[in-house]
């Protein structure tokens, strides 16, 4: 009964803003661009966010804004919204929603031009709407059930949130038009979010390794996602979880010790002398397979078991196994289940920290 409670009012706070209406000037704006929807949006010139341009796009951005304040994920922002767009896609944290067009409008609002402001509020009052209250975030808002509802490192979602809210509450360009309330909302809720990183970072033995893809939106604890995404320790999405704590200025003992952990297990875990190699079988379909390759790597695992830090590779019959080569093509061909995510973490991120926090390596 505890937990239903909890979890209706999570799903009232995370709707908090549908009561909203879109501001003006997001209807659609039909109009060829030669700008493509992705990362890059965010990495033009600065001179280009104040052009005729830009403006035009950032009124196409907000036609997808949803009445609740988010965006969708996998659609292209710089085309008009189709009539016939999934609605299922939007309100999500997921793929880059609601962060990047967010980052996206902030550079159009710091370059002159203030139409988008209205949608810029109601995009940061729907995240730190949709927050819970023991400050993890889920991958969409209002809430939906199931595994969507899980506090969401997965693919850097979270991450990309508290980055985003961090660079509001500091005033980081281009953010510095914010006002200072939101600003303050903005800086307390990344306080909530660091905690709810270091409360969720599993421990064995009284020792700190990493987290999950996934925790639970209460309890914290570690839960799987889809059927061949287990409740794990994650060896892909702890990497950028550790790499925001390392940009906390000044770090609290906490923090430092969260840090110390996760490269300690990051180390202890790393795979030597083995290459992912693509192949085509002989019936022509793509294929992975692990191949002994003295002298490669670190790999990591994607997931690992929560007690005894061995490779889980786990089909889309959801029962784990110990080798890639135990699961059926598709996944091994369609999904990464090795990765190189961590090696710059070990090699240039983590000294270039110790060495600013004047610690010996």
């Amino acid at each position: 009964m505890l937990r239903a409670t909890l979890i209706l009012s999570l799903t009232a706070i995370a709707g908090a803003a549908c009561a909203q209406t879109p501001p003006p000037g997001s209807q659609r704006v039909a109009a060829a661009s030669s700008m493509v929807w992705g990362s890059s949006a965010v990495s033009r010139p600065a001179g280009w966010y104040g052009s005729d341009e830009a403006r035009r796009l950032a009124l196409q951005v907000i036609a997808h804004q949803s009445p609740q304040g988010g965006w969708p994920k996998n659609t292209d922002l710089f085309a008009p919204p189709a009539p016939d767009a999934d609605p299922t896609l939007t309100n999500t944290i997921d793929n880059n929603a609601t962060t990047l067009p967010l980052a996206f409008i902030a550079r159009v609002i710091e370059a002159g031009d203030s139409t988008p402001r209205a949608a810029f509020d109601r995009g940061l009052d729907y995240l730190l709407a949709a927050q819970y209250p023991n400050g993890g975030w889920p991958q969409y808002a209002p809430l939906r059930g199931g595994y969507h509802d899980a506090v969401t490192y997965n693919d850097d979602a979270m991450v990309r949130v508290l980055r985003l809210l961090d660079e509001v509450a500091q005033t980081k360009p281009p953010y510095g038009f914010v006002d200072g309330a939101r600003r303050e909302r903005a800086a307390q809720a990344v306080r909530r979010g660091v905690d709810a990183l270091l409360k969720s970072q599993v421990r064995q033995d009284g020792r700190r390794t990493v987290w999950s893809a996934q925790h639970d939106p209460v309890t914290l604890a570690p839960v799987g996602a889809r059927r061949f995404e287990p409740a794990s320790l994650s060896g892909q999405e702890s990497v950028g979880l550790v790499r925001f704590l390392m940009g906390i200025d000044p770090p609290g003992p906490d923090v430092i010790a969260a840090v110390e952990g996760a490269v300690a297990w990051f180390r202890a875990t790393a795979l030597y002398d083995i290459r992912i190699e693509s192949f085509t079988d002989a019936e022509g379909q793509a294929d992975r397979r692990v191949v002994p390759a003295p002298g490669e790597g670190p790999l990591w695992a994607r997931f690992y078991g929560l007690e005894d830090n061995r490779p889980l590779f786990t089909g889309r019959d959801g029962v784990p196994r110990p080798a890639l080569a135990d699961i059926e093509r598709e996944r091994r061909a369609g999904y990464n289940y090795y990765g190189d995510w961590a090696k710059t973490l070990l090699e240039r991120d983590y000294p270039a920290w110790r060495a600013r926090l004047a610690r010996p390596n």
